[in-house]
């Protein structure tokens, strides 16, 4: 069976429903619902219920939220290894307005204490797996520890730079083999280490070209996949890492979707994506892409973030396609 392994964050969101996101100074009306999250458990849910064997890898507080995180693990099949904290487990709030557009505000707590020692404690379930899943609201010095065993293993590393202001250096980058932005993040990843200031609206739009060469500036060697919303993704491979695909470049239309809440939606790519990566490496890479931009789309047509994450076979359903990834 296809093996995940993701590092990374779990949180409890605490989402307020409005019909637009909150400005400076304002009081509005909106609902309430409190739920689980975290970019890390996000996609390690979304992996699982994409049809892969999953391990998350994080930190949790002697509290409410952890029992949450242990059994919501349990009751989808994700292998949770968790260093115990005495900070409470993390926490988020989120403002999702009606148009689907979301504000988001973390507190770390435990996720802060998730050490590069514990993580390589993991070294036996990372060293089994088909890919490694890594995010950016975990320490920085774990993040580069798993992608640094993934890289010892020869096993696929995926990191997914986010959130956009989190610190990232070019090493980080490299020890990536697909790197995964969004458009905030590929701006912010092009502001810091190129020097040039592109706005995140305008990343859709930049040619081709211009775009495969500032991914490979950014990654020299591996896959960069930056996903652009309604806009679709762009592909950009490195020439000696084109994974089964004819063209060094390219782009994917979005799928179809009636959505809703785009909270989660780039987990629900992200955690997809590897699934599908550690089930089958046969497939040219757009493959992969496609289906994880399937997955993703059906994830917007429901609201939250963990719980949101669709199985495979409703996105079988949805698409009229086969009942698994490529």
């Amino acid at each position: 069976m296809a093996s995940v392994v993701v590092v990374g964050s779990f949180n409890v969101d605490h989402v307020w429903q409005c019909e637009a996101l909150p400005a400076p100074g304002a009081t509005i009306s909106g609902s309430y619902a409190s739920g689980p999250g975290g970019k890390g458990f996000n996609q390690a849910i979304a992996a699982a219920r994409a049809g892969a064997e999953t391990t998350f890898i994080c930190a949790l507080g002697d509290d409410p939220g952890g029992v949450l995180a242990r059994a919501l693990a349990t009751a989808n099949g994700v292998d949770l290894r968790d260093l115990a904290s005495d900070q409470p487990t993390g926490t988020a709030g989120i403002y999702v307005d009606t148009h689907g557009r979301n504000t988001i505000v973390i507190g770390p707590g435990a996720n802060a204490s998730l050490t590069p020692a514990f993580v390589r404690s993991q070294d036996g379930a990372i060293a089994a797996a088909g890919t490694l899943l890594v995010q950016l609201e975990s320490p920085g010095e774990s993040v580069i520890a798993a992608l640094e065993l993934a890289r010892a293993h020869g096993v696929v590393g995926l990191l997914n730079p986010a959130p956009a202001n989190a610190a990232t250096s070019i090493e980080l980058l490299a020890l990536a083999d697909i790197l995964t932005p969004n458009e905030t993040e590929f701006a912010a990843l092009v502001a810091r280490h190129i020097g040039e200031k592109i706005e995140p609206d305008d990343v859709g739009a930049t040619d081709g070209v211009s775009l495969h060469a500032l991914c490979r500036e950014l990654l020299a060697h591996g896959t960069v996949v930056v996903t652009l919303g309604s806009a679709g993704v762009f592909v950009s491979h490195a020439e000696d890492a084109l994974r089964g695909d004819a063209k060094s470049h390219y782009r994917l239309a979005a799928e179809p979707a009636e959505a809703i809440d785009t909270t989660g939606a780039g987990d629900a790519f992200n955690g997809a994506l590897a699934a599908s990566l550690a089930g089958n490496m046969n497939p040219a890479f757009a493959e992969h892409v496609r289906f994880a931009n399937r997955y993703a789309a059906v994830s917007t047509e429901r609201t939250g973030a963990a719980l949101a994450m669709p199985r495979l076979a409703e996105v079988a359903a949805r698409f009229d396609i086969a009942d698994s990834a490529p």
